[in-house]
């Protein structure tokens, strides 16, 4: 069994888009970008954007592989990448916990 890893906050992840890019991949081992684009609601250009910053970052990982014809970029989380998103929402969690009001009873008192 593995450790969780570390609550800690990763500002490359943390974007809406790449929070939700990391989040899809999370649960497959890869995913295609028009998936991708149309799983998230943006352009080309913006989920290339998004994509390079991740991949820059060493979260993830394309492939182009031809298709049916068509060349196609197929994208991963990276070993690093996984651990990151991981530890990025073990952070968020974290704090939303420090957010949760008090069981009823228990409120503070003053």
């Amino acid at each position: 069994m593995t450790t969780p890893p570390a609550p800690a906050f990763d500002a490359v992840i943390h974007a809406p888009g790449r929070l939700q890019i990391c989040a899809i991949l999370s649960s497959v081992d890869s995913a295609e970008f028009a998936m991708l684009r149309d799983a998230i609601k943006v352009s080309d250009s913006v989920l290339s954007k998004h994509l390079k910053q991740l991949e820059e970052a060493g979260h993830v990982t394309l492939a182009k592989a031809a298709e049916n014809g068509r060349q196609r970029t197929w994208i991963s989380l990276t070993p690093s990448g996984r651990k990151a998103f991981a530890a990025h929402v073990a952070e968020l969690q974290r704090l939303a916990a420090m957010t949760a009001p008090p069981p009823l009873g228990q409120g503070f008192s003053g």
